[in-house]
């Protein structure tokens, strides 16, 4: 495998006719600017994993996902699991379709496509952080999973999976909200949860737990893929009539200014007990009923990502 050559994943996360016109672009772009790869296409939920183990044993030495969040996690958790990879490798994100917080971090949009594909090819590496969530299955075995954006807890985990589904349904991020603030209002239901944090031990009555290595689509919006250190916020119930500023907060990326989050900047977090709160990560729920005890930590500068 010659070391130009690129491995390239496709993963049409919306609609098929508006995914399908953006990869075209991207595909007149990169014969364009004569760029030597070869590509995938997904075909639904988990085969970006696969697809991304298979490129990775093909020996490709940049692999570069044209996808949104979930599919990210999909392959990083791909990446990250795999042992044979050249010292070299790189992996970068075009970013497609909505839900896309880990790539707007670094200031790439659907719509700026040419220069995701510019910087792809001058192949500018910077050395990122990775999450890491250890749970516990159904079955009583702890499990590993990997992310770059952020864990939700409670009403969070909720909210993140209602705006992936209507992002797939309506492409459109504006209305995916609504959906949520309606889930949001009614479902506000209190959670006891017990942690560590960094060893400061924390039993408090919470609505959403959200923990971030990256902006946590606005809940941790100071956090830093590459800093070492996570961010995590604990956010409270509020009145009813607080929740319109809680939103109008979140979409200006002040949502450290509402009353009712408390944030923190941590190293590691041991969680005995969230109760029966559900969990998500990359903004996919965790597909067991019971996974607490959980650790959440990082494996710092592990990740070489194209910038």
């Amino acid at each position: 495998m010659e070391k130009e050559r690129i491995g390239i994943i496709f993963s049409p996360r919306v609609g098929s006719r508006k995914a399908n016109k953006h990869w075209y672009d991207i595909q007149a772009y990169l014969t364009k600017k004569n760029v030597i790869y070869d590509f995938v296409q997904s075909e639904g939920s988990g085969s970006v994993e696969r697809l991304t183990k298979m490129l990775c044993a093909n020996g490709y030495h940049t692999i570069v996902l044209v996808g949104n969040d979930t599919s990210l996690n999909e392959a990083v958790n791909a990446v990250i699991n795999y042992d044979r990879l050249p010292e070299d490798f790189a992996f970068g994100l075009i970013p497609n379709g909505p839900n896309n917080s880990f790539a707007h971090f670094w200031g790439a949009t659907q719509d700026e496509y040419k220069r995701s594909v510019d910087t792809m090819i001058r192949r500018q590496v910077k050395k990122i952080d990775v999450g890491f969530l250890v749970y516990t299955g159904d079955d009583g075995i702890p499990y590993r999973r990997y992310f770059l954006n952020c864990i939700n807890i409670g009403l969070g985990a909720k909210v993140a999976d209602i705006m992936e589904r209507y992002n797939l349904l309506t492409g459109s991020k504006a209305l995916a909200m609504i959906p949520a603030a309606i889930t949001n209002l009614i479902n506000q239901k209190v959670l006891n949860i017990r942690m560590s944090a960094d060893r400061e031990d924390i039993d408090e009555n919470v609505m959403s737990v959200c923990i971030g290595n990256c902006t946590g689509y606005g809940q941790t919006p100071n956090a830093i893929p590459y800093n070492g250190l996570l961010d995590m916020t604990l956010i409270y119930r509020p009145k009813f009539w607080h929740m319109a500023k809680a939103f109008w907060l979140l979409e200006r990326g002040k949502f450290l200014n509402y009353r009712h989050v408390r944030p923190y900047r941590i190293r590691e977090i041991e969680i005995e007990d969230i109760s029966k709160a559900k969990v998500s990560i990359d903004g996919t729920l965790l597909d067991t009923k019971h996974p607490a005890p959980m650790r959440v930590g990082l494996e710092p500068e592990s990740f070489n990502f194209i910038v």
